[in-house]
């Protein structure tokens, strides 16, 4: 099957995926690779819009052959979405990579510029990008890059840790990655893929948690953003 390249420029009378269509499969492609099940009110959670969208917009996938639904209402990629989502994805990490090994940009920041970037990135220049961030197996906030790693780090959230726990950070989940106030807000507390906290103290208001010598306490919201391992002894 003939594909389209993922961020080739539409042409009039195109009816191929639309950049907004492009996204939803990118969000499928994370939950799908989390294993975490994906129905229509998921997606409305995570893209911020209303259930007649999703269901527009799901419809409308499914035309392309680049989804399916089964009875139980859960979604799946298809083989060309899910070809299709995986690039989109492997780009973007390969080009956040870039912006923070290469470029030094602040790594609260380099979402949104990767996303301005991977729509109009050459085939040639993401390869020379790729080579220069050839080690890289994940993205800067941890989460694997398709085809350097299939593992996503960490089998623990931070806001379920139990309290006394020694907790090594080593993924910031994609949710978090689209808000940069969250980001700058770990950023300046070191609450970064490798960072190790001691968990102080836990409740319903949040999470006291101690790091280089200094306590911070963060939302359970927050602290769910966060996966990691308890480190043993």
């Amino acid at each position: 099957m003939n594909l389209q390249h993922p961020r080739a420029r539409r042409k009039p009378g195109d009816a191929g995926p639309t950049e907004k269509m492009r996204e939803y499969l990118e969000v499928i492609y994370y939950l799908s690779a989390r294993q975490e099940p994906v129905i229509a009110a998921r997606l409305a959670e995570w893209m911020h819009v209303s259930a007649p969208t999703v269901t527009n917009i799901v419809a409308r996938l499914i035309a392309l052959d680049l989804i399916d639904r089964d009875p139980r209402g859960e979604i799946r990629l298809t083989s060309e979405g899910y070809t299709l989502a995986e690039t989109m994805v492997r780009r973007h990490r390969i080009l956040e990579r870039f912006l923070v090994d290469i470029m030094g940009l602040p790594w609260e920041r380099i979402h949104e510029e990767a996303v301005r970037l991977e729509h109009a990135l050459s085939p040639v220049l993401e390869e020379r990008i790729a080579a220069l961030v050839a080690t890289a197996t994940t993205c800067p906030h941890g989460n694997p890059i398709p085809g350097r790693s299939a593992t996503y780090p960490g089998v623990l959230r931070l806001s379920d840790a139990p309290v006394g726990c020694a907790f090594v950070i080593r993924r910031i989940t994609e949710e978090a990655e689209e808000d940069t106030e969250v980001l700058r807000h770990f950023q300046s507390h070191a609450l970064v893929p490798g960072a190790t906290v001691l968990v102080n103290h836990a409740s319903s208001v949040g999470i006291s948690l101690q790091c280089d010598h200094a306590s911070i306490t963060v939302t359970q919201q927050a602290a769910a953003y966060l996966w990691g391992d308890i480190v043993a002894g």
